[in-house]
């Protein structure tokens, strides 16, 4: 199973948990990631250009299918105007063992935090906009996953 998704609605994460434990693993991992609202922050946009992010996207989930035995993979971002509280991502790893379950899902979403082509603008109570910046973090994070 692999399922690689950009769309603007909301997931339904148990949904997606359930066909994952439903392969048959002994293991099942994910990540559902939030969009935080400190500072003042009333909305993030998130940008994209279609055919290239769903091609990368699936290219990174056949990556990490090539390099651990997963029995199946979800990956889901959404884009456009989304509010604090609204889920923004959600990545979802199933394999016989807990090591492939956990190692695959913290490589998939270390990749979509430094990049997968999205880009994200922040709007703030006050009138301010922002673009948000790439991190130093997340791309150290991504370069520890290259062979």
């Amino acid at each position: 199973m692999k399922r690689v998704a950009v769309q603007p609605q909301d997931f339904d994460a148990a949904a997606e948990l359930a066909a994952l434990e439903a392969l048959g693993g002994g293991g099942v991992a994910s990540f559902t990631g939030i969009v935080r609202g400190e500072g003042g922050l009333v909305a993030l946009e998130l940008e994209q250009y279609p055919a290239m992010t769903q091609a990368q996207m699936a290219r990174i989930v056949d990556d990490a299918m090539a390099r651990w035995p997963l029995l199946g993979v979800s990956v889901i971002h959404r884009v456009g105007r989304l509010e604090p509280g609204a889920r923004i991502v959600f990545v979802g790893t199933a394999s016989r063992h807990r090591t492939a379950a956990l190692e695959s899902c913290a490589f998939l979403i270390d990749w979509m935090k430094s990049d997968a082509p999205f880009w994200k603008k922040e709007y703030f109570d006050d009138g301010r906009t922002a673009w948000v910046a790439a991190r130093s973090e997340d791309d150290a994070r991504a370069r520890a996953w290259q062979r």
